[in-house]
């Protein structure tokens, strides 16, 4: 009875207290923003473009939402959950640099994960 009752209180405590994502997982993210501001690549969303700067802003305020809720547990949830689709229309995102045909954002995020991963980050 002692064991379900201490689990029980484990899994409240865990609910309760959502868990913050590992320093790499946040220095990635964080690398991936910095990726998106510099690029001068175009952001396609419930059916407008907008400019790398303004896709950081919105993207940020996902992923703080989902940093309350605990739901960051790597850069590819980061990826899942913020930079991939709408979270109201579920249609998905779109990337677009220059003359370049557009790209699946999640393609775009996984693209330039997988680039920061092969220089030795992680």
């Amino acid at each position: 009875m002692k064991i379900a009752f201490l689990t029980f209180l484990l899994l409240i405590s865990s609910a309760a207290f959502p868990q913050s994502p590992s320093p790499a997982t946040t220095q990635e993210v964080g690398q991936l923003f910095v990726a998106l501001k510099q690029s001068k690549c175009e952001f396609f969303r419930n059916g407008s473009w907008y400019d790398a700067q303004k896709a950081s802003e919105h993207l940020q305020r996902k992923y703080d939402y989902l940093l309350k809720k605990g739901l960051v547990t790597s850069t590819e949830t980061f990826i899942e959950l913020a930079a991939t689709k709408s979270s109201i229309s579920g249609k998905p995102y779109q990337v677009r640099c220059g003359k370049a045909p557009a790209q699946s954002s999640q393609s775009w995020f996984a693209s330039k994960l997988k680039a920061l991963r092969g220089n030795g980050r992680r």
